[in-house]
């Protein structure tokens, strides 16, 4: 069976607990850290969940938050949703009691 991961990505939330509501205040506070981002990305990495983050970018983001990778990340083991294969057999428990009831034909 595969471990498939996800993660829970927390920037938002961090940003509303230190009160910058704004994408666009995120910014220069990164430029001072040597990261320049351009305002669309810095949205995407704020309302999105980011697949790829370098390294600098999180230091930064630790740095101006004052939190640490684990604030910002929260890893979470996914659910099994696999398909079933053709040799797989679903398990159903069947009522030995469970009889159709027979049906009538009514006349008009």
């Amino acid at each position: 069976m595969i471990r498939r991961l996800g993660y829970h990505w927390h920037l938002r939330r961090i940003m509303a607990a230190h009160n910058i509501w704004k994408t666009t205040k995120l910014i220069p506070l990164l430029r001072e850290r040597g990261v320049n981002l351009s305002t669309a990305q810095v949205y995407r990495l704020v309302t999105d969940r980011p697949e790829r983050l370098s390294l600098p970018v999180l230091a930064a983001l630790c740095d101006i938050l004052d939190c640490s990778p684990a604030d910002l990340i929260e890893p979470y083991v996914e659910a099994d949703r696999r398909k079933r294969t053709a040799g797989e057999a679903a398990v159903i428990e069947i009522n030995s009691d469970f009889r159709p009831e027979r049906a009538r034909i009514i006349e008009d």
